[in-house]
């Protein structure tokens, strides 16, 4: 099974302001977790605003599932694709607004 590679699960790129901002999610499968996660997926989902990456989930090997926030990393308790999905939304949210967080 070692030998299986990784499958594209899903890949959007979504306009949040068409002139300033979108998001970029990308999930994979993988046979074999990524080093520091305990699931099948690799995956990195980023919020772009004014061409800096203001909020990204993602699980590097070697850190695991986490989030970056601002400036800061924070750890993150991945359940499944469609969590992961509802809560890089829930923090996207307030970028929606017209005047950002």
């Amino acid at each position: 099974m070692t030998n299986m590679k990784a499958g594209l699960l899903f890949k959007e790129r979504v306009e949040i302001a068409a002139d300033h901002a979108f998001a970029e999610l990308v999930v994979w499968t993988v046979p074999v977790p990524v080093r520091g996660s305990a699931h099948g997926f690799k995956y990195r989902l980023a919020l772009v605003v004014d061409g800096v990456c203001v909020l990204r989930y993602d699980n590097e090997a070697g850190k695991g599932d986490h989030r970056h926030v601002g400036g800061q990393e924070r750890p993150y308790a991945f359940t499944d694709p469609e969590t992961l999905l509802a809560d890089f939304w829930a923090d996207v949210e307030p970028w929606r607004r017209p005047c950002g967080p």
